[in-house]
């Protein structure tokens, strides 16, 4: 029989290779649904916490935090984006992408979570930064990928009129940084065995199958 495995997924909207590590994580439990039984919760990251509504130029933001030219950002991109393509995830980044704040987005997957459509609304985001190149902090848009991902808009305009999931969301992030999470994504599985970064398909399988084997 599958091995139930716990999968706690944290990660950031406005992370590439969250969306990177996501879809790897996905095809490997793919090849390995007579092996594994995965129950998955994602957990909220900001990596540009203070962010202010409307965002900046991701080039800009990228040269500036990392202290590497244009070019050298340009081509990470076009990597970044060949490996996306891999998992069968679309990536639209170009030199006038924007970089925005996400905290609305965690607070309303945490919504989700409880209404048992985090994964979906999880995909929606993602796809709504990177494919679409929308501002996942505009709520019009957040309440058009929940009801993508099969969740009721009118409650999730409510989730984010009312500022609900807000102190969850800081407590979580507050938690995991807590626990030496300080770089995404990061998959812990059973509470015990970390998986860093935006792994591919090959190297999660074959962790997955060792942590499926020892526990």
């Amino acid at each position: 029989m599958p091995r139930k495995l716990k999968i706690d997924f944290v990660s950031d909207i406005a992370c590439p290779w969250c969306a990177i590590g996501l879809g790897g994580l996905e095809e490997a439990l793919t090849r390995l649904q007579d092996v594994v039984e995965p129950e998955i919760a994602f957990h909220p990251f900001e990596l540009n916490p203070d962010m202010a509504a409307g965002g900046e130029n991701t080039l800009e933001h990228i040269v500036r935090k990392y202290g590497i030219s244009a070019d050298e950002a340009r081509n990470n991109r076009e990597r970044i984006k060949a490996r996306a393509a891999d998992v069968g995830f679309t990536m639209n980044t170009s030199d006038d992408s924007r970089i925005y704040n996400t905290f609305d987005g965690h607070r309303l997957l945490a919504w989700a979570k409880v209404e048992g459509r985090q994964h979906e609304l999880k995909r929606q985001l993602l796809a709504l930064n990177f494919t679409e190149q929308a501002d996942p902090g505009d709520r019009d848009r957040l309440v058009a990928a929940a009801e993508k991902a099969g969740l009721d808009p009118v409650a999730a305009r409510d989730v984010l009129d009312s500022g609900r999931y807000a102190d969850d969301v800081r407590k979580e992030e507050l938690h995991w940084r807590q626990m030496g999470i300080n770089s995404v994504p990061a998959v812990v599985v059973n509470d015990r065995y970390l998986i860093s970064g935006g792994q591919p398909p090959e190297e999660f399988e074959r962790q997955l199958r060792h942590i499926a084997q020892q526990d």
